[in-house]
């Protein structure tokens, strides 16, 4: 049985607008930790060319090599804010690219702590090639914040015999 692997990484900040949620987009090559699958590429898929990671919400998704049962991981780490609220998810098909209705999952709403906010997911669901995966993230300050860094982890494990 092969776990396929998807290891992302933003470790520079990235700036959140007031409302809602927003996709956390990921550099490419270099900038991964570990992408052996090919499921985080600036060619995408369905043929897209991802041109500006930093602006392109394209630049958050992880398109599933195979079908299995995925583990999807995410930390989050916020700049120290006005929040009463912080919002994080995983979602399928964020950007309505396959024609179904977006699909999101293991939402949570969290009351800010003291100083910065760092918060790790984890949830588990059934994945497909052709159907992106991305984590989103909102917060209901007054003003656009800061993430501080992020990471984004998906394991594929085989369902076949």
């Amino acid at each position: 049985m092969s776990v396929h692997v998807c290891s992302l990484i933003l470790d520079e900040p990235q700036v959140i607008p007031q409302g809602g949620y927003q996709v956390v987009r990921f550099p490419f090559g270099a900038g991964e930790s570990y992408d052996a699958h090919g499921m985080h590429q600036v060619a995408q898929p369905d043929g897209y060319q991802v041109t500006n990671w930093r602006t392109d919400d394209r630049a958050g998704l992880i398109w599933p090599a195979a079908d299995g049962w995925g583990s999807l991981t995410a930390m989050i780490q916020w700049e120290a804010g006005d929040y009463t609220e912080l919002r994080d998810q995983f979602v399928r098909d964020p950007l309505g690219l396959t024609g179904d209705p977006v699909n999101t999952t293991a939402t949570d709403h969290r009351p800010p702590s003291p100083g910065m906010q760092c918060f790790t997911k984890h949830h588990e669901i059934f994945v497909h090639p052709g159907v992106p995966l991305a984590v989103r993230v909102s917060h209901n300050d007054s003003a656009p914040r800061r993430l501080l860094l992020a990471e984004f982890k998906l394991a594929i494990h085989s369902t076949g015999a």
